[in-house]
């Protein structure tokens, strides 16, 4: 127990360079094997846990450089907890599915790697071992586009590591000064994040540095109008870097804002509410209007990613607990949905090599179990009550509804589109006559797919009518985040914002 979290690290990857030992034809099995171990231990975390306790548990710390404050400091809370999980599952259930077969031991050895870049972020607790993960994550996930990915995978490719790979870079400025911000007032050097945290900055130091951490998350995640490297990586992407990418990689730019911009710098975050609103406001409108009209399906789930990537901003910046704790929820839900969407596309795409909308038609009565399979993931991705998407953007839009009733009233306008853009392209593949000979015979999901869905139905429909195992501990560490932040708050601005003295920000 006193090492877990470094287990749950490096496992991946020591098996992934056992990996090289283990047969082509035996690589599946070991890649699926080490998987589901890597997600039993992070159950085992969860079972572990305890719930009522807000801030960090099973701490690891060694000294690596003393001199300059670097050290080994690893932890989960509530917030970063279900994204290891999420990590894990999403894996897991990924190489259950994997269908590529060119060079599949490369493949599987990559995606154990990768494994092990993505809990290291959602667990690092030091500023430099944050950023080596983040930027190691980057690694894997261009070899995947650049091997396996379609025609235009070096362009693909090259452009998400380029965009990515820039704003990281950014990002460090931040954080070195940081490091030296810290320094000038306490006389040590530190790159703990939890210490940094309790650093008093002026309102202008605030402000820059907020901006630069804004530029690394924003790319990531990505922010409009940072979004354009997406519908390349995604569209030329093979089916597992799709799956991964959205229901992951994504997600590691809005854990950045909640674990470092919203605790280091509170007078900013109250600052930039309404332009960081507006960004997620055309994220939320922009990309569903784009989404709707695309030709290619997996077009279609990319777009309609960055769109609900949206209302995660929105529910992120209402800085109070309801908003906050939705929008972690939705990133669960948006990390299976997507995930599963993407994988259904890939299900199709294995059968008849084609992804556009205009190729299919009918497949309900040729395919029944995916029509229903798909039909679950569609009314999940807009948000139909009792599925888990719902309670996250419900939660979200609530908790900005308190901080501007416009805007809010603007961003759910997501649902409406999205049932838009997602029933036209269920009504233009799945209703109809069989119009194409070649669709005529198409297989329904075999074992192996089904085995890979069946999980992914019962978290979105478990978790969607009862979600207390996983908001309550999110919501025990948020409250504690939310109540720092106030605490610390400086401006007169940002101290009245958290008292609820401001009806509506920006009337």
């Amino acid at each position: 127990m006193d090492h877990l979290l470094t287990i749950l690290i490096f496992f991946p990857a020591v098996a992934g360079v056992l990996g090289f030992l283990v047969s082509k034809e035996g690589i599946r099995v070991y890649g699926v094997a080490v998987t589901f171990i890597e997600l039993l231990l992070s159950l085992w975390l969860w079972l572990m846990f305890d719930t009522h306790n807000g801030g960090m548990q099973f701490t690891e710390f060694a000294p690596i450089i003393a001199n300059f404050g670097i050290s080994y400091n690893l932890g989960v809370d509530g917030i970063s907890l279900f994204l290891v999980i999420l990590t894990t599952f999403m894996t897991f259930i990924g190489l259950i599915s994997l269908s590529e077969k060119k060079n599949i031991k490369n493949l599987i050895i990559t995606l154990l790697f990768l494994e092990m870049t993505m809990v290291g972020v959602f667990v690092a607790l030091d500023a430099v071992i944050f950023y080596l993960f983040w930027e190691l994550s980057l690694v894997p996930m261009l070899y995947i586009i650049g091997a396996w990915g379609g025609n235009l995978r070096i362009y693909a490719a090259v452009k998400f590591f380029l965009y990515t790979f820039a704003g990281s870079l950014i990002m460090l400025v931040g954080m070195l000064y940081m490091a030296f911000a810290y320094h000038e007032v306490t006389g040590v050097w530190s790159f703990s994040i939890l210490e940094w945290h309790n650093l008093l900055l002026p309102f202008g130091t605030q402000i820059w540095l907020f901006i630069a951490f804004f530029i690394g998350f924003a790319i990531k995640i990505p922010m409009f109008p940072f979004h354009t490297w997406l519908p390349y990586a995604h569209g030329q992407a093979p089916t597992i870097g799709s799956v991964i990418l959205a229901a992951v990689l994504l997600k590691m730019g809005s854990y950045g804002f909640i674990r470092f911009s919203l605790p280091m710098f509170p007078d900013a975050s109250v600052y930039f509410i309404i332009p960081i609103a507006i960004l997620s406001l055309i994220m939320v409108i922009y990309t569903a209007m784009v989404a709707y009209a695309q030709k290619d399906m997996k077009q279609v789930i990319a777009y309609s990613s960055v769109s609900h990537m949206g209302i995660i901003m929105i529910g992120t910046f209402a800085l109070n607990v309801e908003g906050i704790s939705g929008s972690i929820f939705l990133m669960l839900s948006h990390g299976v949905v997507s995930g599963a969407l993407f994988m259904l596309v890939g299900v199709i795409y294995d059968r008849r090599h084609t992804k556009m909308m205009s190729d299919f038609g009918g497949l309900a009565s040729v395919m029944p179990l995916y029509a229903t399979v798909f039909g679950i993931m569609l009314m999940a991705s807009v948000g139909l009550p009792l599925t888990m998407s719902f309670v996250g953007e419900f939660l979200s839009l609530v908790g900005f509804y308190k901080v501007s009733h416009t805007i809010t009233l603007l961003a759910g306008t997501s649902i409406i589109l999205g049932a838009v853009y997602m029933l036209s392209l269920y009504k233009k593949s799945f209703f109809g006559e069989v119009t194409n000979s070649a669709n005529k015979n198409l297989q329904d999901l075999n074992k192996k797919e089904i085995t890979a869905f069946i999980p992914l139905v019962l978290v979105v429909v478990w978790l969607g009518v009862y979600p207390k195992p996983v908001l309550g501990p999110i919501d025990t560490s948020v409250k504690e985040l939310v109540t720092f932040m106030q605490n610390k708050a400086q401006t007169e601005e940002a101290k009245e914002f958290f008292n609820g003295k401001i009806e509506e920000v920006g009337k």
